[in-house]
């Protein structure tokens, strides 16, 4: 039988999937690192450390050596233990649970994983700005692949019953259509961190008003979405958690965004007469920039994750055929379970 009972429950997948998502919130994050700060090149040789063995390239030359060195074989370092991680989910759940769909799924995660190596591999040998670019599409979505992974190799997965609610299909629908259009945009801000320096202005300009318009398509779509789940009957009132983190996220990445913009390009001209504004200065590559903008990506990449975790659990909840309980059972089966599902 394909389907694993709860009894049966194997926990490593689960505990692979939570640990290999952790490792890679950070990897996204020191990745943005290397793109504010041009360090992409910092190391030009590959898979090597300036003719090292990556894990045997002396520590002291990397954390006393110069910052950009120091991000981008960290960047390595992280991108290794990703791959590491990758084997041993793909080890136990051949060991632990061979149902197929979840050894698909598990050997989808280990080639996303080469993949992406390969790609930042191909972007130090050829330096080229839009295999940069892809790098950074595959990333965030690696990450969103790992929160189906968090949720259906859970205990709840097994466990949670399937839910009758009118409204049931078109609230999956848009949480679908919140998890598309979280990574299209997020496709968007890649093009515009990667414009080739050759491009003309208005190449630059026109990526950046697309990101804006579909930046306010995100924010508007997923706060009605967000009011939606906050007016479920009281039963299923599991998914208001669920909308408030939605919210939170959507709303800290408006404020980072509109920061990014201020930090990066200063104020927008119709402030520019203010006296908070008048006197501002762009400090390129600065301390309070790398980390507002890394924060804006990050961030991003964390609302795609949350929009697909909520996603596929609420087609678990609420997919058709399976018999049908009360509401009370739905609130005791764990629709409120914490973001990883439940621990084994």
């Amino acid at each position: 039988m394909d389907d694993q009972s709860p009894s049966r429950h194997a926990p490593w997948p689960h505990r692979l999937a939570v640990a290999l998502a952790l490792v890679t919130f950070p990897l996204i994050w020191v990745g943005g690192l290397v793109t504010t700060y041009d360090a992409g090149m910092a190391v030009p040789d590959w898979p090597g450390t300036y003719g090292y063995n990556l894990l045997r390239y002396p520590w002291q030359s990397w954390v006393a050596g110069p910052w950009d060195l120091f991000i981008e074989h960290g960047h390595r370092l992280l991108g290794a233990a990703a791959g590491l991680l990758s084997i041993a989910l793909v080890t136990v759940v051949l060991l632990f649970d061979r149902r197929r769909w979840l050894v698909a799924a598990a050997c989808g995660a280990l080639a996303m994983v080469i993949l992406q190596g390969a790609l930042g591999g191909a972007r130090v040998l050829f330096d080229q700005r839009l295999i940069a670019m892809i790098h950074g599409c595959v990333g965030p979505l690696f990450f969103a692949y790992l929160a189906a992974m968090v949720v259906t190799t859970s205990r709840w997965w097994s466990a949670a019953p399937t839910v009758e609610l009118a409204k049931g299909n078109s609230l999956t629908r848009a949480a679908w259509i919140n998890a598309g259009l979280a990574y299209f945009q997020l496709v968007l801000g890649a093009i515009v961190r990667h414009v080739p320096l050759a491009a003309a202005p208005a190449v630059f300009r026109a990526a950046l008003v697309l990101h804006l318009v579909f930046a306010a398509a995100l924010t508007t779509y997923l706060l009605m979405h967000a009011a939606r789940l906050w007016r479920l009957p009281g039963d299923v009132r599991g998914m208001r958690p669920v909308a408030a983190l939605l919210t939170a996220l959507i709303v800290a990445q408006i404020a980072l965004g509109a920061a990014t913009y201020v930090a990066k390009y200063a104020f927008p001209s119709w402030l520019g007469d203010s006296l908070f504004a008048a006197g501002f200065v762009v400090q390129e590559k600065s301390l309070a920039q790398s980390l507002i903008t890394t924060a804006h990506v990050a961030n991003g990449s964390l609302v795609l994750f949350t929009c697909v975790w909520h996603a596929i659990r609420t087609t678990r909840l609420f997919h058709r055929g399976a018999d049908v309980p009360a509401c009370h059972e739905v609130w005791q089966a764990g629709i409120s379970a914490p973001l990883t599902g439940a621990a084994a």
